[in-house]
C-alpha cells in the first residue's frame, strides 16, 4: 500500500506522521519505504540524523536523469537508502529538488515517480511518503503514485477553512489522473482534549461527515526529542501515549 501525507499548509505534522507511521509498520515486520519529496528534508534528517545531508544519491538525481538521455541510467534501486532501522528504508531529499521543479514540469515528468515506486513495488509492503507545503510538481506526482491519501489537521480555523479546497485538489487528481485515489482519512495531530477550540473544530468536521481518524495525536513535547534525537516514538519511548496513538492509527491503516 502507498500513503501519501498531503496537506498545502506548512506545520501540520506530514513528516512526523509520516515517519512514525513507517516506523511502526517496519517494526512489525513490514518492509517499509519512506519517501521524502520536501525539498527541506525533515523525513531525511528525522530517520538519518546528521547523516541526512551526505546521503547520495538521492530524489534530485533521480529526477535529473529523467531530464536527460542517459544510455545507462541508474537502477532505481540504487536511489534508496538504508536507514538504522529494521525493515525501513528512505527515499532521500535533496534542496536541488526545489531548483528543478520548473523544468520537469515543463518536461511532463508528473508520472515517473509513479514509475519509480511500481519498479521498487516487489521489494516493500508499505510505502510513505512526505509532501512538500504546496500543491506542487511534487504533490501531485506523489498522489498520482499513492493508493491512499492521509490529511493532517492541527485543530487551527485556517486548516480547517484550507480543507475543502485541499479535498477537492485530490478529487481532480483522481479524475484525472489516478482513479484508484481514496481519501484514508483526516489525521488529527497535537489535539489538547482539554481546550475548546480543538474540540470543536474536531467536532465540526466530524457532523459534515468528513472521514476524521481515531485516535487523535495528543500535544506532545517528547515529539521534539524524538526529532532532536532522529528516533521516531516506537524507538525513543515504546510506551508513551502518543506512541500508542500511533500505533492504533497504524493498525487502522493496516486493517
Amino acid at each position: 500500500m502507498r500513503h501519501v501525507v498531503f496537506n498545502q499548509k506548512g506545520g501540520v505534522g506530514k513528516s512526523t506522521i509520516t515517519c512514525n507511521l513507517a516506523a511502526i509498520s517496519a517494526s512489525q515486520g513490514r518492509r517499509t519505504l519512506v519517501v521524502d519529496l520536501d525539498p527541506q528534508g525533515n523525513s531525511s534528517h528525522y530517520l538519518l540524523g546528521a547523516g541526512a545531508a551526505e546521503e547520495r544519491p538521492h530524489l534530485a538525481e533521480f529526477f535529473d536523469q529523467t531530464l536527460k538521455f542517459v544510455v545507462r541510467p541508474r537502477p532505481t534501486a540504487d536511489f534508496v537508502a538504508a536507514t538504522p532501522f529494521e525493515n525501513l528504508w528512505l527515499l532521500p531529499s535533496s534542496p536541488e529538488l526545489e531548483e528543478m521543479q520548473s523544468k520537469l514540469e515543463s518536461r511532463h515528468k508528473i508520472y515517473k515517480l509513479r514509475e519509480l515506486l511500481a519498479e521498487l513495488a516487489g521489494g516493500f509492503d508499505q510505502v510513505f511518503i512526505d509532501t512538500p507545503p504546496a500543491l506542487n510538481f511534487y504533490t501531485r506526482s506523489a498522489l498520482i503514485a499513492a493508493e491512499g491519501c492521509l490529511i493532517p489537521f492541527d485543530c487551527d480555523d485556517f486548516s480547517r477553512r484550507a480543507l475543502y479546497s485541499l479535498l477537492e485538489n485530490v478529487r481532480e487528481i483522481q479524475a484525472d489522473h489516478n482513479p484508484k485515489l481514496k481519501v484514508e482519512g483526516i489525521v488529527v495531530n497535537q489535539f489538547q482534549p482539554r481546550a475548546s477550540l480543538p474540540q470543536r473544530l474536531v467536532q465540526e468536521l466530524v457532523d459534515e461527515g468528513l472521514p476524521v481518524l481515531q485516535p487523535y495525536l495528543s500535544a506532545s513535547v517528547r515529539i521534539r526529542e524524538s526529532h532532536e534525537q532522529a528516533l521516531p516514538m516506537i524507538h525513543l519511548d515504546p510506551r508513551h501515549k502518543l506512541t500508542q496513538e500511533f500505533v492504533a492509527l497504524h493498525a487502522g491503516l493496516a486493517g
